[in-house]
């Protein structure tokens, strides 16, 4: 415990120290925001694939394989599916948009196509429920700290809350790309070692197999307990049209970065999705009755590996959690910036003013994920909450806005409204009792939300055809 301890403090000084570092040269809005739109292919790939590999995609899908076993696979290969299409089909077209107009935030996108009123109302809700997509990552981060030094699960997630402040607060995207390229390399090397090593120390897969539960599902790919493939209703759009990613895209400096930076972030995401699965599984042959399943990864890391694989381990998966949250509270502190401050309360706010309230925003945006991670009980449980409004709210009207030749106001936000209903009456009238169930809300709010915009869009199409 004492070596694990010692990596993980040279570690998080170490990136600290980086994020404060680059961060001195971060004085302006655009740096801070897009990082001067130069990001090449390998920052682009580095600070996407950091991002999307965090507190749901190690603790949380591990504890998922433990639970449901191989179908858990999907709850990562979503991810990555998602990312194929934002490579080749979202990406770069709303790259050409930002760079010709100067957008910074995904707010602003919204302002150019549909005007102020979808824009307020789409951010809001992004606003709502980017807290609890941070304190997830809190939630992980803390279950790391207390297995590491003994905290209570309180001060651990005010430490994790620190921790992802100080550098953060600094660079903005600037330093995220560059402390994420470190994250990658922890992260892999971590990784590579701990599933073939962990499996042996288990006594290879027959010994693990005979300790799996019995179920007829366990080992079924597709679907087993509450994961399967219907998890890219939830899942495959937010990494389609997330805000924050997104908002990195715009930092690229051009179509190629874009394409190549995205596409090596997907094909890495399918390889790693069986990862966390895996170790999972894996846990079973330590403990087969966990209380928290989310505890499955550090039960694997905790028994049977040496105390220097143990801590490469722990440094990997706190530098996934870490990566992940300085891409949310990026996304929280441009948004906050840009959507509600100068938009709404300030227009003349000058470039230095706006760093000044992004940052500030990143602290506040801290303390209520705090706050959140307090109350929420599991990591799943509070990514379900931010990817169910993101799948249902923010995907058609950003993809409309996209390929639609003339879109406007009412198909957004009839949408939004569309889907919000559509959902929040299924969920709530239908029982819930197996994975096919509890999903089926967010595919009817999606095609719903889908099939409103086209209908109003055509509808308005017709219209202006029989007036002329």
């Amino acid at each position: 415990m004492t070596l694990n301890l010692a990596v993980f403090m040279i570690y998080c000084t170490a990136f600290i120290g980086l994020g404060i570092w680059v961060g001195r040269k971060v004085d302006t809005g655009a740096a801070f925001f897009v990082a001067n739109r130069r990001l090449g292919p390998a920052l682009i790939f580095s600070t996407v694939l950091a991002a999307n590999i965090g507190a749901g995609s190690t603790i949380g899908a591990a504890g998922l394989g433990y639970r449901d076993g191989l179908a858990s696979w999907w709850w990562v290969g979503s991810a990555a599916i998602g990312t194929f299409f934002l490579a080749f089909w979202v990406g770069p077209k709303i790259w050409r948009i930002a760079s010709d107009l100067g957008l910074y935030t995904l707010g602003d996108y919204l302002q150019v196509r549909y005007g102020s009123g979808v824009r307020a109302s789409i951010t809001s809700i992004i606003w709502i429920s980017t807290p609890a997509l941070l304190a997830a990552q809190l939630i992980a981060m803390a279950k790391i700290l207390g297995f590491l030094i003994g905290t209570s699960y309180e001060v651990s997630v005010f430490m994790g809350a620190v921790i992802i402040s100080l550098y953060f607060v600094g660079g903005g995207l600037l330093s995220t790309a560059w402390v994420n390229m470190i994250h990658l390399i922890v992260l892999m090397a971590g990784f590579i070692i701990i599933v073939p090593w962990s499996l042996a120390s288990a006594g290879g897969w027959q010994t693990v197999a005979m300790s799996l539960p019995p179920k007829s599902d366990y080992l079924n790919f597709w679907e087993g307990g509450q994961s399967g493939w219907l998890l890219l209703a939830i899942l495959a759009p937010n990494f389609i049209v997330s805000p924050g990613i997104i908002q990195k895209i715009y930092g690229a400096l051009d179509e190629r970065a874009v394409r190549i930076g995205l596409t090596a972030t997907a094909i890495s995401l399918l390889i790693f999705a069986i990862v966390p699965t895996l170790l999972g599984m894996i846990a079973h042959s330590y403990n087969p009755s966990l209380t928290d399943n989310e505890d499955a990864l550090l039960l694997v890391l905790d028994s049977g590996l040496p105390s220097i694989i143990g801590a490469l381990g722990l440094a990997a998966i706190f530098s996934a959690e870490i990566s992940s949250a300085d891409a949310i509270l990026y996304m929280l502190a441009t948004s906050l910036s840009k959507d509600l401050y100068q938009r709404h309360l300030n227009p003349e706010a000058s470039d230095r003013e706006l760093l000044k309230i992004a940052r500030w925003a990143a602290f506040s945006g801290a303390i209520l994920s705090v706050l959140l991670a307090l109350v929420l009980p599991s990591i799943i449980g509070a990514l379900t909450i931010f990817y169910s409004l993101i799948a249902i709210c923010v995907f058609i009207p950003v993809i409309g806005g996209l390929f639609s030749p003339n879109p406007r106001s009412l198909e957004a936000s009839s949408a939004v409204v569309a889907g919000i209903t559509v959902f929040l009456s299924v969920q709530f009238l239908i029982p819930t009792t197996t994975s096919n169930i509890v999903l089926q809300p967010h595919l009817l709010a999606l095609a719903t939300s889908g099939i409103t915009f086209a209908s109003i869009s055509f509808w308005r199409s017709k219209k202006s055809s029989d007036n002329l």
